[in-house]
């Protein structure tokens, strides 16, 4: 069976990872399976463009046509992918050699939708004593708790994953009032377009493949309480925006799971470690996740207050391209 050729799609908005960009774009060429096409998309940004295109020859580097945000312009790399699979970097996440390669094999499951990664955080100030690995997915990476083999689940990682071209189009792309905007920590858009990917068709997968990994690169403030509670608040949101959208038990399953088994672990190791006194930061470990939970759920109660008491329904429209359609 041959190969599925591939289209990698980076999206960047802001020229403040310059150098974290250019390393990404030299990882995506130094893969032992190379790509059709490299499709650098940068979102709202004129003058970063502009200073992209001078200095690169051998990559396709367009601007946004889609509304400022990550699903616009990854809608925007969609629409002008020519491939069979279209796989996504973030502009901070950079790709060992092999990560193609791995992503590739799982497609030769003709029910295979997408495949996603393993994200390892690179702090850039090292990873703070109270930040467990449990919560790394605040910050855009794996967390602790997620499979160490190649397994079926709900959805992939934003920064490591990718779809089958026909599937994304299909369903329309990524859903433009979900996902970040700038430096704003919405999400979610990843969760929601891999539901409405499986929805109605039974026997479909979406497949994690930790062995395809990537390195996210941790900016000191994304390490801060302040931004683990913002960044949860906005968690919280979104997963309401998506329940709405796709219904609660789709939307909350892994969740549930999640809170039940991964976080009362964590917070009884913190403990333990702190009262043995292995790691004096236990309890502040202990307390972190408490703090998060907390602060997820009122985000979640918070955006279903939104649509049902205030009256403001969340927006259900999503674009690829020229194309607009409904969610049903």
């Amino acid at each position: 069976m041959a190969r599925p050729t591939v289209s990698i799609v980076i999206c960047a908005y802001t020229q403040r990872r310059w150098d974290l960009l250019l390393d990404v774009i030299e990882s995506v060429r130094a893969q032992t399976v190379a790509a059709q096409e490299i499709l650098v998309v940068i979102d709202h940004n004129e003058e970063l463009f502009e200073r992209l295109i001078e200095i690169i020859d051998d990559v396709t580097v367009v601007e946004s046509t889609g509304p400022r945000g990550l699903s616009g312009a990854r809608n925007t790399g969609v629409g002008l992918a020519d491939s069979d699979v279209v796989a996504f970097l973030d502009d901070d996440a950079e790709a060992a050699p092999d990560w193609l390669e791995r992503l590739l094999v799982l497609y030769d499951d003709p029910d295979v939708l997408a495949v996603g990664g393993r994200v390892e955080p690179v702090w850039e100030k090292g990873r703070p004593g109270y930040f467990g690995e449990e919560l790394d997915w605040i910050v855009g990476c794996s967390h602790r708790g997620m499979p160490k083999v190649a397994s079926e689940v709900r959805n992939v990682i934003g920064a490591n994953m990718s779809f089958r071209l026909e599937v994304l189009r299909q369903v329309g792309g990524f859903n433009i009032s979900l996902g970040r905007q700038g430096s704003l920590p919405l999400g979610c858009e990843e969760t929601e377009i891999c539901i409405r990917s499986k929805m109605g068709t039974p026997g479909s997968r979406i497949v994690y493949e930790p062995a395809a990994v990537v390195r996210h690169h941790v900016p000191a403030e994304r390490g801060t309480l302040r931004y683990m509670l913002s960044r949860s608040w906005s968690e919280g949101l979104s997963k309401a925006q998506v329940s709405q959208i796709v219904g609660q038990k789709r939307a909350l399953g892994p969740e549930r799971r999640y809170v039940r088994s991964t976080l009362p672990r964590a917070v009884f190791s913190g403990v333990r470690d702190w009262s043995r006194g292995d790691n004096p930061q236990g309890l502040g470990r202990a307390g972190a996740v408490i703090a998060v939970l907390a602060c997820t759920a009122a985000g979640y109660v918070r955006g279903r207050r939104m649509s049902h008491v205030e009256g403001r329904p969340l927006p259900r429209t999503i674009r690829v391209g020229a194309a607009w359609r409904e969610v049903q």
